[in-house]
């Protein structure tokens, strides 16, 4: 084998194994799907921000991720904030089909986006 693709091998290995956590597991974040209609968004953010138990006060008014101020975005916080305190208890980043995973960090500016091993 040339020796450039032993270097280009090996260097997917590392990286491979730097973006991997212990345990073979990612971060993940779970963020509102864009194709969800709203009342179905707005309906999955009362019920993780009460019944859930997501912890949803960054995305009240003059908190850090109140900004920008629409359904998808203060849903992908809220489901976010569920799944991450919940996850190792069995949750999951479901929401009636209303949200998904990402690898990405979604935080953004000063709003910080939790994430949990």
């Amino acid at each position: 084998m040339p020796n450039y693709l032993l270097r280009i091998l090996l260097a997917l290995f590392f990286i491979s194994i730097v973006a991997q956590k212990s345990e073979g597991e990612f971060e993940q974040w779970c963020i509102a799907d864009e194709q969800t209609p709203d009342d179905e968004l707005q309906a999955a953010i009362d019920w993780a921000c009460g019944k859930g138990g997501g912890d949803c006060s960054e995305i009240q008014m003059t908190k850090s991720c109140y900004l920008p101020n629409t359904l998808k975005d203060h849903a992908s916080y809220a489901f976010n904030s569920y799944f991450q305190r919940f996850k190792n208890k069995g949750a999951t980043c479901y929401f009636r089909g209303a949200a998904l995973i990402t690898e990405l960090d979604p935080s953004y500016k000063g709003c910080h986006y939790e994430f949990l091993p």
